[in-house]
């Protein structure tokens, strides 16, 4: 019963996953052969051994839920002759696969990863073997707090590390807040998006300017967070979520956005100017005229219509990738700010499958991986601009500038938002209760229900689905 628990809270999450970098399938590593990307550099110092000579029959076997391993494993192989095989699964598959090998007492593979609203699950299982075993604490305070805490199981026990941190910030057009606010100072703008209420306040002076704050009325998603969905078994919908909820429905009812689905061709194609403010009917999906999975039909379809240029996007580290592969001619003109909250999304972790046989070489991996600081210089250079996890390279690179953000040195600022950061907030609970959350502001903003009734929905969906949480209606 357990583990049918367990798989079911899984797949609730799942499929959101394949639309986040994580340190991404869009990275430079994608398109670059692997082979080559780790023939770049030789080992040399680094703040943990590279030493997998302890490599049993030589070979390790990495599941992963994106592309990045593929890379870091042929890095591996190259530098210790280690023989690396990486398969990448469908985010909706992981759970289940994973669940399926490891309950089987399968062998393989060594190497598993998940993503932070997947781990509670994973360590309660004992999918994730004691990194404290191989001494895992000696490297505690080389890693940025939060993501040493977040892999960790309830009993303090190290189970998996990322390589990455991927605090939420604020992606914003420097030459449009110069025209309308007088300023493109990131501290300055950032007061612009303080609260909820300030950012409706920013969305209508954008609008009477001629742009549309954001392209979907989701963007503050990442940051809504703030607090725990579950307190000591309890529901928890404080004041901030009331207020988050208000904010999209003011948005998507007070036309301040491009009306644009998040991970859409038309939110995409914001990010390098001028896109068609489509109507809420499209973005509702009542209106199916509009292909925006299909860039060519788009244009096709939307020829004649109103267009906007929006001013920002709300995403995690990893949308500086994001941004950088689809800015195109705004490259430079962009800048990145805080948020109304500390929120954090993402993010890859790696640790040892319980049942491997290659412990010690697996080990070898994750520290190549993630306490490396010769691979981590590496992958800062490789991916043009993912942000690591280890404290000695970010300080090392603390005053790199990044062109596509008009010169701005960003892992100064991701590692301020990173310590912000509070992974109490984090449960098991958050995808399939955000989800839920969403679904009914998209009830309200919509018209098709009240306010109060979607939140009793809410309430009773969530009775329904975790019996074990308490509801305080």
């Amino acid at each position: 019963m357990k583990s049918k628990k367990i798989l079911s809270v899984l797949l609730a999450g799942a499929l959101t996953l394949s639309c986040m970098a994580c340190g991404s399938n869009e990275t430079a590593g994608s398109d670059k052969g692997s082979a080559d990307a780790a023939a770049e550099g030789t080992t040399g110092d680094s703040t943990a051994s590279d030493g997998a000579e302890a490599a049993g029959d030589g070979k390790l076997v990495i599941w992963t839920l994106s592309n990045d391993l593929i890379d870091f494993g042929a890095r591996f192989q190259d530098q210790t002759g280690v023989e690396v095989e990486t398969v990448v699964i469908e985010p909706a598959n992981y759970p289940t696969k994973v669940q399926t090998a490891l309950l089987a007492g399968e062998t393989e593979p060594d190497i598993i990863v998940g993503e932070p609203k997947m781990l509670e699950d994973f360590y309660d299982a004992g999918f994730f073997a004691d990194l404290d075993e191989f001494g895992a604490q000696d490297y505690a305070d080389q890693i940025v707090d939060y993501v040493w805490e977040v892999g960790q199981d309830a009993d303090g026990i190290q189970r998996a590390i990322s390589w990455q941190i991927t605090p939420a910030g604020i992606y914003y057009r420097r030459d449009i807040a110069q025209e309308v606010f007088g300023t493109e100072d990131p501290d300055e703008i950032g007061k612009l998006f303080a609260d909820y209420p300030t950012i409706l306040d920013t969305a209508q002076k954008l609008k009477a300017a001629g742009y549309r704050i954001f392209s979907s009325d989701a963007e503050m998603n990442v940051f809504s967070g703030d607090t725990a969905w579950v307190v000591d078994g309890v529901l928890n919908v404080d004041q901030s979520r009331i207020d988050y909820m208000d904010l999209c429905v003011s948005l998507y009812q007070g036309d301040l956005t491009a009306y644009a689905n998040q991970w859409s061709t038309p939110w995409y194609q914001a990010m390098a100017g001028e896109v068609p403010i489509l109507t809420a009917d499209i973005q509702n999906y009542a209106d199916d005229s509009v292909n925006v999975w299909d860039a060519e039909q788009f244009e096709e379809a939307t020829q004649g219509m109103e267009t906007t240029e929006v001013f920002a996007f709300g995403l995690p580290s990893w949308g500086v990738l994001t941004l950088r592969d689809n800015v195109k001619d705004t490259s430079g003109l962009w800048g990145v700010c805080s948020g109304p909250a500390y929120g954090f999304d993402g993010g890859t972790y790696i640790g040892i499958s319980s049942n491997s046989e290659r412990k010690d070489t697996a080990w070898e991996f994750v520290k190549f991986c993630t306490l490396n600081e010769e691979t981590a210089d590496w992958w800062i250079e490789y991916s043009q601009g993912d942000s690591v996890s280890l404290k000695s390279a970010l300080e090392k690179h603390k005053d790199d500038e990044n062109e596509v953000y008009g010169g701005q040195k960003l892992y100064q600022f991701w590692l301020g938002q990173a310590e912000g950061i509070d992974t109490s907030k984090v449960t098991r609970y958050d995808q399939a209760l955000g989800d839920a959350w969403g679904n009914a502001i998209s009830a309200i903003k919509t018209g098709e229900k009240s306010k109060e009734d979607a939140i009793a929905e809410f309430y009773d969906v969530v009775e329904s689905s975790y019996p074990e949480i308490t509801v305080n209606r």
